[in-house]
């Protein structure tokens, strides 16, 4: 994730890759970013902190505590804001970790952006400021879509967002497996199925966007009624599909996501 940030912030000008530290790892992958995007690693956590004005914690939650141990004492003299992409960890979890009177904003992007087109939330923390949210916004905002919501729900919007393309993945390839039962090659079935969503969420943006216009507009189920002729094989589907429990499917997953990230949060 702290590729996609920093490659979407490069490519959006929010960022200046010359003034970018990242930092080291034991693997080489510290280096091989820098080597990619012109960025620079630093000698030690401590020291990019202490360079910084503002610090993306994009580290697995387990390792948070660790990283944010090492660099207490420096950001107790230098206070940089605190941007955090790491799942389940709350503001008041974050802060109770850095000095008092740390400026944190929590972020959750997800896994599209990698290609630009993140869905990411913020919250911001008891010490952040407005431009404080307004720099983690425009730093998000390089990788996709940005919205602010209020901490509580986060862990419903990990569920619907964060964890959520892996649901999607899994429909696309059962439907492509739908597609190789009724003889067409697996890779086309892929291709079809995938411009398919790629159309169908471009048509769902585009009747928000006029609903937002204060003009008439669809929603996703009349959407679904406008293909769904009387008598025909879009309704036969749909019904086979819901005697078979998709969307309740769908929904106890998205709660059990939710439920997980509610307790890695606890731990």
């Amino acid at each position: 994730m702290a590729g996609a940030v920093l490659r979407g912030g490069t490519a959006s000008g929010v960022l200046n890759p010359k003034e970018v530290l990242l930092a080291p790892s034991p693997d080489p992958s510290a280096e091989r970013l820098a080597a990619a995007t012109g960025a620079r690693v630093a000698d030690s956590a401590p020291a990019l902190v202490s360079a910084s004005d503002v610090v993306v914690l994009a580290v697995k939650p387990h390792v948070v505590p660790i990283v944010l141990a090492e660099v207490h004492d420096v950001a107790a003299s230098h206070t940089p804001l605190v941007v955090s992409v790491a799942a389940g960890l709350s503001t008041t979890r974050l802060e109770s970790l850095l000095p008092a009177g740390a400026r944190v904003v929590r972020t959750m992007p997800n896994m599209a952006a990698l290609v630009g087109e993140a869905m990411t939330a913020l919250a911001p923390g008891r010490s952040a400021t407005p431009e404080d949210l307004a720099t983690a916004r425009r730093l998000m905002g390089s990788v996709g879509a940005v919205t602010e919501l209020d901490e509580h729900l986060f862990s419903t919007f990990t569920a619907i967002s964060g964890s959520s393309p892996a649901f999607v993945l899994t429909f696309v390839e059962a439907l492509a497996r739908a597609g190789v039962l009724g003889g067409i090659p697996k890779g086309q079935a892929v291709e079809i199925v995938t411009q398919v969503l790629l159309g169908t969420a471009r048509t769902v943006q585009a009747e928000a966007q006029q609903a937002q216009a204060g003009q008439a507009a669809r929603t996703p189920a009349d959407l679904v009624d406008a293909v769904s002729s009387p008598g025909g094989t879009t309704v036969a589907g749909l019904v086979a599909m819901e005697r078979a429990g998709f969307s309740d499917a769908v929904i106890r997953g998205a709660q059990a996501a939710a439920q997980r990230d509610r307790e890695l949060g606890e731990g």
